[in-house]
């Protein structure tokens, strides 16, 4: 077996491996359905708070307060729905209260907008508490034991507090079935806080439900099913327009042709698969892993072959050099790195929950995808430097034209990429932006990944 058909192989066969195993193990992820499984609060000076979620919401086209807790009721609504959610404070803190006392432990949960982010907490009061104390009491600014919140004139509902108190002795407690409906566009956090020290080490289990107008889709991806399915039709033309040509023009057929109807046939499958993931989780909330799974490794194995096209076109393959000698098994071990960098970025941004502009542990994934992009490219352009003047002492003018036109094409998509990339970095460390909100962002960022 030659060298080059042993690592096709070996990867397929790793890879089909790779999927089956996750396929076996895993039913579904949770998305726009936010699961707490019994996790702790984090400690502030003076507060403990656990971060619940936060999404991109868009407001509720329908405005009847009594339909958003039935399911049959749900199209055109927008909420944050809180279900089963349970507060687990220590037996050490049950212990020391009084049997008929009625509050022995309060937590709030605070539902709010980016822009009234500066609301919660004592800012307004030119102080750095987050609960309120007995000074501030005695002012009657707020009131003793709660989150300091002031509210938006324009909005006096908002910030939300939910408080849910501890009765007696008892070691739990369930909030009330409740969902907080959205009628504004906007960026919204989920802030579960107590000010009791005497709380300390209480656990959160349970669920919270956010949903948009027409589905559960985060305000962030919305645009994108739309996205997906524009392009499954224009892949589909693409493909049939590539399969007519291909048979016009049969006898000229290479063998780099029979790799770009490769790539052209993933990237159909891609879209169509990424097409009805999002349908159904925009129907149900939850992501099937098996789903997901397959559409974040085609998109993986588009990219892989994509690239490699591009370097082994750039070296000249099926045009100035029959074969690539030597040097197949380092396109290969290249390619192959690059898979399992872009697999473990692609499944890390696409499982678990989504909670827009949160994912910063992505960059640790991000850098050696970003580095072997840079191998490729620097590759890419160096093979292309060698292969023109290969074809400029030959005199083969009509191949030096076609190839100059492909370095002149591939250098100005490098640039746009690079400075697309550029503005996604600082749009995603912008935490309280809301350019989610703009269609053409998200559309625009799936396009260039698409490209790229």
């Amino acid at each position: 077996m030659e060298e080059g058909e042993f690592w096709k192989l070996g990867f397929l066969s790793g890879f089909v491996l790779f999927i089956t195993i996750i396929n076996s193990h895993l039913a579904s992820v949770s998305a726009s359905i936010h699961e707490y499984s019994n996790e702790g609060f984090i400690a502030q000076p003076d507060a403990f708070f656990f971060h619940g979620g936060s999404e991109g919401l868009y407001a509720s086209k329908v405005h009847d307060s009594s339909a958003v807790t039935s399911e049959n009721h749900l199209q055109g609504k927008s909420f944050i729905r809180f279900e089963d959610v349970t507060f687990v404070r220590t037996k050490e803190a049950a212990s020391q209260q009084h049997e008929m006392q009625q509050n022995t432990g309060l937590v709030e949960a605070i539902v709010l907008e980016v822009k009234d982010r500066e609301r919660v907490g004592g800012g307004f009061l030119k102080s750095n508490l987050i609960c309120c104390n007995p000074t501030l009491a005695a002012t009657g600014a707020c009131k003793l034991g709660e989150v300091i919140i002031q509210k938006n004139p324009d909005n006096p509902e908002w910030p939300k507090r939910i408080q849910t108190s501890f009765a007696g002795k008892n070691e739990e407690v369930k909030m009330q079935p409740e969902a907080v409906e959205i009628n504004s566009t906007g960026m919204y956090y989920l802030y579960f806080m107590f000010c009791d020290p005497q709380l300390k080490g209480t656990l959160i289990k349970g669920r919270t439900v956010w949903k948009n107008p027409n589905g559960y889709l985060p305000g962030k991806m919305t645009p994108l099913m739309t996205f997906y399915g524009i392009m499954s039709l224009a892949y589909l033309v693409l493909g049939l327009v590539w399969f007519l040509k291909f048979v016009q023009l049969w006898k000229d057929v290479i063998q780099l042709h029979y790799h770009i109807t490769a790539v052209i046939a993933l990237g159909m499958c891609e879209m169509a698969v990424w097409y009805f993931e999002y349908a159904n989780f925009n129907s149900t909330g939850r992501r099937p892993i098996g789903v997901t799974l397959w559409a974040v490794t085609f998109t993986t194995v588009k990219k892989t072959l994509s690239r490699l096209l591009l370097l082994v076109v750039s070296m000249g393959f099926g045009v100035v050099r029959p074969t690539l000698g030597g040097i197949t098994s380092r396109v290969l071990l290249l390619g192959f790195f690059y898979f399992i960098a872009c697999e473990a970025l692609e499944l890390v941004e696409h499982m678990g929950n989504v909670n827009d502009f949160s994912k910063r542990t992505e960059l640790l994934l991000v850098l050696p995808v970003a580095f072997l992009d840079s191998c490729f490219i620097l590759w890419i352009f160096s093979s292309l430097s060698k292969t023109l003047e290969k074809l400029q002492m030959r005199r083969n003018l009509v191949k030096l034209e076609l190839y100059q036109r492909f370095t002149n094409y591939l250098a100005v998509s490098v640039l746009l990429s690079i400075a697309w990339i550029g503005f996604e970095v600082l749009f995603s460390f912008t935490p309280c932006s809301v350019y989610y909100q703009t269609p053409i962002l998200s559309m625009c960022t799936s396009f260039t990944c698409t490209l790229m």
